[in-house]
């Protein structure tokens, strides 16, 4: 089964985009690459059991394990040493990515607490999509009993769109809710 969004995407969205950006071809049209969801874990170096806990966390987010990612280089100050665990990543392409989206602008970001929108300036000059996240707790998956700590994460929508004003045009038609 097709997911919702890619079914409005291409039902919807392209004849909407090519309309008003007078694209000639449906390939011109900007679409979702990828959503990347980067999870930084400061603590890990002192406590394996954060890291395991999570990702088994992210994994219900996502829907697909993370991979670890380690430090580059030391760094004396924090106490950190070449390739001890910093965060958790995971990539998502796809069905995955259109269903992961679809949670994320219809359940997710309406349970922050004063939810009122989210910034439109966040875009960088390539057309993609940043926003942090103080806390893992707005997913539905995650069953707030259970949680130890709070978690924040960066979520990073990754458009093939060439300027800020398309992809803004794109992810408000998906029915992002930008404010103003």
């Amino acid at each position: 089964m097709k997911p919702r969004l890619l079914e409005k995407y291409r039902n919807e969205i392209i004849p909407q985009m090519m309309e008003k950006f007078n694209f000639k071809n449906k390939l011109q049209v900007p679409r979702l690459e990828k959503i990347v969801i980067n999870m930084g874990i400061g603590q890990a170096a002192s406590d394996s059991k954060i890291i395991e806990v999570a990702m088994q966390e992210l994994a219900l987010i996502a829907g697909q394990k993370p991979i670890i990612t380690r430090a580059k280089k030391a760094i004396s100050n924090f106490k950190l040493k070449k390739g001890m665990p910093v965060g958790l990543k995971v990539t998502l392409r796809g069905a995955r990515m259109y269903e992961f989206f679809d949670r994320f602008i219809n359940v997710a970001l309406p349970r922050i607490r004063d939810f009122r929108g989210v910034s439109s300036k966040s875009f960088d000059k390539n057309g993609n999509y940043s926003i942090g996240l103080n806390e893992q707790i707005i997913f539905p998956e995650i069953d707030i009993d259970k949680v130890q700590r709070n978690q924040g994460m960066d979520v990073t929508i990754c458009t093939t769109a060439k300027f800020k004003e398309d992809a803004y045009k794109l992810l408000k038609l998906f029915g992002m809710p930008f404010r103003g």
